[in-house]
């Protein structure tokens, strides 16, 4: 953790740094007087001195020194401004701005996809966001109602962490496409990138929500947002769990997807509509869409630094202090 933060450190004048070359001289220079201000004394013999020792005060007399060239050390840094900071700017990637509307109704938790249809369809988004870092991404689900589950991000980490906790059950049940769509159309008309695309999954048939699906669609053209829309369920049915007294019992229930609706929404929007009757499919379906074209996007990023020459001024200064205090007491001479 340490490491990690003098890493982000930044010296704002690091020309002040040579003064460090000097240290060697001043100890030089310190050895020398400390030499030149000896006693000049000669003895016929040291036998008198052995057995003295050398007292505490002694040995600490050239902690003074020590305490200044630290002091000093601290100084230099701090003159050459030393700050920490949480680095964003303005950059241009390329990209594209796309928001995938998942459906998250009770019948996508059939088991013709395995383990189920919802858990499918998560891990193939999942994998899909993946090969796209340079992309603004963002999340809409929905089944009775439609709610954005993550707005356009280029943090792919919180995308995925918030893709990973939808459920079916989250909200009411039911299947409101219309909602759902026009929930991404709305977190994508402000967008500035050229291509816009939403990316539309559904099990089921239009029979809930407050806007129809193709007004939804109407809108999207009018922003130039592209709609890809895929149906996703086998043909025919498909076996569904639900909880009885004797525990998990499954019934086989038709898969009804309104694929005119879906084909029509794509095709007024310029986009494509699939079919996905397994998961190697759905698969097939991301990556075929992976194809897209891209385009320059802005994201803003910011750079905000932090001055951290205080706390060695300081440090510095009590150092100082503690030299002179000894000087004037412990260690004070008399001319």
């Amino acid at each position: 953790m340490i490491k990690e933060y003098y890493d982000q450190i930044k010296f704002a004048n690091p020309a002040y740094l040579y003064l460090l070359l000097l240290l060697p001289l001043l100890i030089f220079w310190y050895i020398y007087k400390r030499k030149k201000s000896e006693a000049d004394i000669s003895f016929s013999t040291f036998g008198p001195f052995l057995n003295v020792k050398t007292s505490l005060k002694q040995k600490l007399y050239h902690s003074m020194f020590i305490m200044r060239m630290l002091a000093l050390i601290l100084l230099i840094f701090a003159l050459a401004r030393p700050q920490s900071s949480s680095s964003k700017h303005n950059v241009s990637i390329e990209g594209i701005d796309i928001v995938l509307a998942y459906d998250i109704s009770g019948s996508m938790l059939s088991e013709d996809f395995k383990p189920n249809r919802i858990e499918a369809a998560r891990d193939v988004g999942m994998r899909f966001i993946d090969g796209r870092p340079n992309d603004r991404m963002g999340l809409v689900i929905f089944s009775g109602e439609a709610f954005t589950q993550c707005p356009l991000t280029t943090d792919h980490a919180v995308l995925k962490n918030l893709f990973t906790a939808i459920k079916s059950g989250m909200i009411n049940d039911g299947t409101a496409l219309g909602d759902g769509l026009a929930t991404a159309v709305s977190r994508l008309k402000d967008s500035k990138a050229k291509s816009r695309v939403v990316i539309l999954l559904t099990d089921g048939v239009n029979n809930m929500g407050s806007v129809d699906p193709l007004s939804a669609s109407d809108m999207a053209k009018l922003y130039g947002i592209r709609v890809y829309t895929i149906g996703i369920g086998t043909n025919g049915f498909a076996p569904y769990p639900f909880k009885t007294p004797f525990g998990v019992q499954y019934q086989n229930m038709e898969v009804k997807i309104d694929e005119a609706l879906l084909r029509q929404i794509s095709k007024a929007t310029d986009g494509n509509y699939y079919r996905a009757t397994n998961k190697t499919k759905l698969e097939g379906i991301f990556k075929d869409i992976d194809k897209l074209e891209k385009s320059k996007i802005s994201v803003t990023e910011f750079d905000k630094r932090y001055e951290e020459f205080l706390p060695l001024v300081l440090l510095a200064s009590l150092l100082l202090l503690i030299e002179i205090l000894l000087r004037i007491t412990i260690y004070k001479t008399i001319p």
